[in-house]
């Protein structure tokens, strides 16, 4: 998972909603039958620029979702936007996905597949497009979009990165 140490935040608020993006199910043959093991892909965020993943496994449905939020509110990160778009075009990646994020004008609406969708909306992103490219695997594109979201920079962060005064 992408984490940008300078944007890391350790939050246990309420005000997070949380997600499930998949769950998966996992089938062990032992003696007496199938054993079943379920593993639970979530994602979380307040809508105002903070969101977090997380994937954890449990023998029982409900057990893997409770641990997942509670890693994922552990790994939140914060994101830039701009008045309800992100500030510029990235590609995030990871593994066989690339994850293109295009900002949006006003009343676009959010443009993106599903596991995309879930991390987009729940960051606070109101209006972008998106495209993946390569593998369509929920667990990469989620990880692939959180990487892109990741490496968005406001225009003070570039402002000063720079040294110099930009103009609108």
């Amino acid at each position: 998972m992408a984490k940008a140490s300078d944007n890391y935040t350790a939050q246990s608020d309420s005000a997070f909603e949380d997600q499930v993006v998949k769950i998966y199910r996992c089938a062990k043959v032992v003696k007496g039958g199938r054993k079943f093991s379920f593993a639970a892909l979530v994602v979380v965020g307040d809508r105002n620029g903070t969101v977090g993943i997380g994937y954890c496994k449990a023998n029982e449905v409900p057990n893997a979702v409770e641990k997942a939020v509670k890693e994922a509110r552990k790994n939140t990160v914060k994101v830039a936007l701009n008045e309800g778009t992100i500030t510029h075009e990235v590609v995030g990646k990871c593994r066989a996905t690339q994850v293109r994020l295009l900002p949006a004008s006003s009343g676009t609406g959010v443009i993106a597949g599903l596991s995309s969708r879930a991390v987009l909306e729940l960051a606070g992103v109101h209006n972008v497009l998106t495209k993946i490219y390569g593998s369509t695997s929920p667990k990469n594109v989620v990880k692939a979009t959180l990487d892109g979201l990741c490496k968005l920079k406001s225009r003070e962060e570039v402002k000063s990165l720079r040294g110099v005064e930009l103009e609108i």
